[in-house]
């Protein structure tokens, strides 16, 4: 019985911090077992369905990275190199900051994009960046 319970024990903890969420005073955190902060390495990171709403991800290198649905509403992607990372429809970009990234070879169909800051994108070409189906307005506050 001892056995069984600290088994049990070994589990919840492994499961806790593989799944562990965005701290919301620094935006770091260990999520799917990856420690999320600025300027960190997640290369081909299987990030896919992460939480990482509110995340500071300030020049983190997310080459080829998985965010299949991820959220990654209001995250601080600011000058990140997104190079072909992997984001779909499902993915939540919205109010992120992506001033200064690099989008190469993302494609942002059908993302929603609302309320995000697009400050001096960058593209090693101008067709990199596939943005079909962006539905972009204008909301002038008052």
């Amino acid at each position: 019985m001892n056995f069984l319970f600290k088994f049990t024990l070994f589990l919840s903890l492994l499961n806790t911090s593989l799944l562990a969420t965005i701290d919301p005073t620094t935006g770091t955190g260990t999520v799917n077992g990856y420690y999320i902060g600025p300027g960190v390495d997640l290369r081909y990171a299987d990030l896919a369905g992460a939480d990482l709403a509110g995340a500071d991800l300030t020049g983190a290198d997310l080459t080829g990275a998985d965010l299949t649905g991820a959220d990654l509403r209001s995250a601080n992607l600011a000058l990140a190199n997104l190079t072909d990372a992997v984001i779909s429809s499902a993915t939540q970009l919205s109010g992120a900051d992506l001033s200064g990234a690099d989008l190469s070879g993302v494609n942002l169909s059908g993302v929603d994009l609302s309320g995000v800051v697009w400050t001096n994108i960058q593209s090693q070409e101008a067709y990199d960046a596939v943005l079909d189906e962006i539905e972009l307005k204008y909301t002038q506050e008052e």
